[in-house]
């Protein structure tokens, strides 16, 4: 069989893909069947343990499948050197994972140092994603992690995920450790960054709202399977059980940000 799809528009392919940890254990993802195509966001959504964050590492090759096969760019992770299909691949994880020890700068220059950039390349590379991430270089570029708060870290994971130009993003619920406000602002953001840089992107989260906002396809996991697989659109009008639960948690949502507004005005009225 040939290492290489025919089809030219997919970057992304899992074919037959399960994953289990032993031969007696039970599978984490099992039987998996996903096409991902050039310049879509893809959103993995699905309670934690239902195999989420396991798919994404059998797309970067930090696990392998136990059985089925897994393509990037058309050729097997097994026939990609490790190393370089990371390189070829931004990562982002929750509070970014960011180097303590590195400046700023110096973490945004990571791949591209590795790859053998010249350093003014690197350095002006660095400066254009701070921008792009809205970190003024001027200010943010010689601080140290502990000195950004958890969104600034957050901004500078993305930074130094997009720093090589990789053609794939990999995102492991990257703001789900953030306050609310924090999140949605950086969720807006990264909305904006994806239709504007057009990277295929595979993004895991728990939070149904993060995929409304973000995907192009959402891809519904339980137990390590995926049991739909729409548009925004499509989830919204989808009579599938897991998807009904997730619309009942907005109409929840909905209810109680309705009656907080009610009591507070009753409140106000009787201090008035």
């Amino acid at each position: 069989m040939s290492s290489h799809t025919d089809d030219t528009d997919l970057a992304v392919q899992l074919r037959d893909v399960s994953f289990s940890v032993g031969p007696t254990a039970p599978p984490i993802v099992s039987e998996l069947n996903l096409q991902i195509r050039r310049g879509e966001t893809l959103v993995l959504l699905g309670q934690s343990g239902c195999g989420k964050t396991t798919t994404l590492r059998l797309v970067n090759r930090l696990l392998l499948p136990t059985t089925g096969e897994v393509f990037v760019e058309g050729k097997r992770t097994t026939e990609w050197d490790p190393i370089r299909l990371r390189r070829l691949t931004g990562y982002v994880i929750q509070d970014a994972g960011l180097f303590p020890h590195f400046t700023v700068e110096r973490n945004v220059a990571l791949v591209p140092t590795l790859e053998g950039w010249d350093s003014e390349r690197t350095l002006a590379r660095v400066r254009e994603m701070l921008q792009l991430v809205k970190l003024d270089p001027a200010i943010f570029a010689e601080r140290y992690p502990h000195e950004l708060s958890g969104g600034q870290r957050q901004r500078v994971g993305v930074a130094r995920a997009l720093a090589a130009d990789p053609p794939l993003l990999l995102l492991d619920e990257p703001f789900g450790a953030l306050d609310p406000l924090t999140r949605a602002e950086l969720q807006r953001e990264f909305a904006g960054l994806c239709k504007q840089l057009g990277k295929t992107t595979i993004f895991v989260t728990h939070d149904v709202r993060e995929a409304l906002l973000l995907a192009t396809r959402i891809g519904l996991m339980h137990a390590g399977r995926i049991v739909l697989l729409e548009t925004p659109e499509g989830f919204l009008r989808s009579d599938e059980a897991h998807a009904r639960a997730y619309r009942d948690t907005l109409r929840l949502d909905q209810h109680f940000n309705q009656e907080s507004a009610e009591n507070f005005s009753h409140v106000a009225e009787e201090g008035a």
